[in-house]
């Protein structure tokens, strides 16, 4: 009898320890930090690197690194894959740099927003919320098979693929698609 409490106690420290001591997410094969800020932890995912390349040449590092709080839209390196050949390349040219920003602001909400809070505005608005991002472009937000979709200016949908990675100036979730706004 005293061997089996001491069994379950020691299987209760166990999972407590492990809750103690849960693991960061990973991101792109990197863990993310919540104590570091969005640009610190994107330029670890190996995911991101057309993104922070993108985010670089825009001149919004510093933006980023910020007080915040923000909510980041991320997309992977395979979401601007899927925008026309040539079109990333083009867009990180110094001579479309507004363009640029204007593409990557509208990927960025002036609040940290986790997807439950998200999932409910959807909720509380009969399905569909709308945001207005920090570079003035509409986004309309909703749930699907419990996902987040966001539709975008120009008629093309996101989905988060990973959601709530928190970051001391803010939120990210992962899409996999690039938000365009309506040019």
């Amino acid at each position: 009898m005293n061997l089996k409490k001491i069994t379950m106690t020691a299987a209760m420290l166990t999972a407590l320890a492990s809750q103690a001591y849960a693991a960061n997410p990973f991101v792109g094969g990197s863990e993310m930090f919540p104590a570091k800020d969005i640009i610190e932890n994107a330029v670890k995912s190996k995911d991101h690197t057309t993104l922070v390349a993108a985010v670089k040449a825009a001149g919004l590092v510093e933006t980023l690194k910020g007080a915040g709080p923000f909510t980041v839209l991320a997309p992977t390196n395979d979401a601007f894959a899927m925008l026309p050949a040539g079109t990333v390349e083009n867009l990180l040219k110094p001579e479309n740099k507004a363009t640029l920003v204007k593409i990557l602001t509208c990927h960025v909400i002036g609040a940290a927003a986790m997807s439950d809070t998200i999932m409910k505005m959807a909720k509380d608005d009969g399905g569909m919320h709308e945001v207005t991002t920090v570079g003035g472009c509409k986004l309309w937000l909703s749930v699907k098979d419990d996902m987040v979709q966001i539709k975008d200016e120009s008629g093309g949908t996101a989905t988060v693929t990973q959601a709530d990675v928190k970051q001391s100036n803010g939120v990210i979730h992962v899409i996999n698609h690039v938000l365009l706004p309506k040019m």
